[in-house]
């Protein structure tokens, strides 16, 4: 992030973004409970409190190191008013599918729909962790890793380098990884229906995010010749 980045964000008070911020993950880890614990009935679901465990110390240094080198993006990922119908559209069905992801596995807990082993779970907390790891990665890079689709002209460029060298939409490839393995994670097999649907809704949301790109982006069309792949390399 340059000086007048840091200067305009110092002017916003640093102090309200925090709050905001924390405001923001606390009201998270709350709905998380209530999504997890509520269908399951019980707050004897070991699953539920590895995986709101494993996440919680990631985050917090996450946030740590982003207040400390770049709080604009944090202001930037607090923004949710999607400016364009059609990514207002492919947001709500994505976010529909991903409270599927996160309800379905307390009622297979009730029911006991599924049995995932133990080695599996832990293994899923793990990948997840690995695809935040990822997710912070796109976050130290890109100053300008919203949660909408937009471009602030005459100010955004184009980022080629570290995971957005390997492919052009790794916040998603992040994203896909962390929820990808979350229903395992929860001991769900059911809940990954919900996480093939999630992926071909946000399919459509690549595709639609990039024509505006090219469009709107100044030397995002010859980025898109040399980075051919949006979010698994050698495949798509």
């Amino acid at each position: 992030m340059d000086k007048q980045e840091m200067k305009n964000i110092n002017d916003n008070d640093v102090k309200e973004l925090k709050k905001t911020v924390i405001g923001k993950i606390s009201s998270i880890f709350l709905l998380l409970g209530l999504c997890f614990f509520l269908p399951a009935g019980t707050i004897f679901y070991w699953e539920a409190w590895l995986y709101i465990s494993s996440i919680i110390l990631p985050i917090l240094l996450a946030l740590k190191y982003l207040f400390n080198n770049d709080p604009e993006v944090l202001r930037r990922r607090m923004e949710t008013g999607e400016p364009r119908k059609p990514q207002r559209l492919i947001k709500m069905f994505a976010n529909s599918m991903i409270l599927g992801i996160f309800l379905i596995p307390g009622f297979d807990r009730r029911y006991d729909w599924s049995s995932v082993p133990i080695w599996l779970v832990i293994t899923a907390d793990l990948v997840f962790i690995g695809g935040y790891y990822l997710f912070f990665l796109v976050l130290k890079e890109n100053s300008f890793a919203s949660r909408i689709v937009k471009v602030e002209k005459d100010v955004q460029k184009v980022i080629t380098t570290g995971p957005y060298s390997k492919v052009r939409h790794p916040m998603y490839s992040a994203i896909f990884v962390m929820l990808g393995f979350t229903p395992l994670a929860l001991g769900s097999y059911w809940a990954l229906l919900s996480v093939f649907a999630m992926m071909l809704v946000v399919v459509f949301r690549i595709r639609d995010e990039e024509e505006m790109l090219i469009k709107e982006l100044d030397g995002y069309a010859e980025y898109m010749k040399k980075t051919k792949y949006r979010i698994i390399p050698g495949i798509w």
